[in-house]
C-alpha cells in the first residue's frame, strides 16, 4: 500500500476522524507491515485505517473468507504485537494501535457482551461477585465499559496473563 493509498483509506473510511501526522506515520508503517505479511502468506485483503480516541485502528477485510486463517483471537493478538513492534522499531515510539482481521474484534466484542450479561445475571440472582476469565487489557477495557453501561461496577484483579475482571453491584 502506497502512502497515497493509505491516505485515501484514511480519508474515505466512513466515520473516521482526521488522522494527525504522527498517527498517519504509525498507520502507514503498520499498513505496510500488514500488507507485506499478506503478500508473504499469498492472501488478499483490504486495509482500512481510522483513528479513535487517539489510537490507530487497522482493519483487514476480504471478500472470500481467506483471512479466516489469520482471524483467530490469539493470532490477531500476536499479529497486533508484531505490528506494534514494527512501528516502534521504525518510529522509536510505543504504538497502541489496534488490529482487526476479518471482523475478529467485532466477534470478540459480541462474546464479551455475552460474558458480561451472564455475570450480571449471576449477580442479580444473588451472587456478590462474578469473575470473568483472564483477557487482554483492551478486552478488559471493553468489559469495564459494558459493565458500567449496565449500572454495575468492575475491577481488574490479578497479574500478567492471569489478570481478569470481577463484576460487582
Amino acid at each position: 500500500m502506497t502512502e497515497q493509498d493509505t491516505a485515501a483509506a484514511v480519508d474515505t473510511t466512513e466515520g473516521a476522524t482526521t488522522v494527525d501526522d504522527d498517527a498517519r506515520d504509525e498507520a502507514d508503517i503498520a499498513a505496510d507491515y500488514i500488507e507485506e505479511l499478506l503478500d508473504i502468506c499469498d492472501l488478499d485483503g483490504d486495509i482500512e485505517i481510522e483513528e479513535r480516541a487517539g489510537r490507530v485502528y487497522l482493519s483487514v477485510t476480504d471478500e472470500g473468507g481467506a483471512l479466516r486463517v489469520l482471524s483467530k483471537p490469539d493470532t490477531v493478538s500476536a499479529l497486533q504485537e508484531l505490528t506494534r513492534i514494527a512501528v516502534q522499531a521504525e518510529t522509536g515510539e510505543f504504538s497502541r494501535l489496534i488490529l482487526d482481521v476479518g471482523g475478529s474484534r467485532d466477534a470478540r466484542a459480541t462474546e464479551l457482551q455475552r460474558l458480561v450479561d451472564t455475570a450480571v445475571e449471576r449477580i442479580e440472582a444473588g451472587s456478590a461477585t462474578a469473575a470473568l476469565p483472564p483477557m487482554s487489557s483492551y478486552e478488559r477495557k471493553l468489559v469495564h465499559d459494558l459493565v458500567a453501561e449496565k449500572g454495575f461496577h468492575s475491577e481488574s484483579e490479578g497479574e500478567g496473563r492471569d489478570r481478569h475482571t470481577v463484576v460487582t453491584r
